[in-house]
């Protein structure tokens, strides 16, 4: 699926360069960063993870 996301100039160029400093495509940077962003709001990134915090005891969850 495809969407668009509209940056700034200065925003766009600051991830192009860490996209050749890191040899990683825009894509990639993107992909890690919403990762990061569900990962910090306790939402599972794929079915694993979701099995995985399923399986984890109620309190631990918290």
């Amino acid at each position: 699926m495809r969407k668009l996301i509209a940056f700034d100039e200065d925003t766009l160029d600051k991830l192009k360069q860490l996209g050749r400093d890191r040899m990683a495509t825009l894509q990639e940077l993107a992909d890690e960063a919403f990762a990061d962003l569900l990962k910090k709001h306790g939402v599972p990134i794929d079915l694993r993870d979701a099995l995985k915090k399923s399986a984890q005891p109620a309190r631990s969850r918290q």
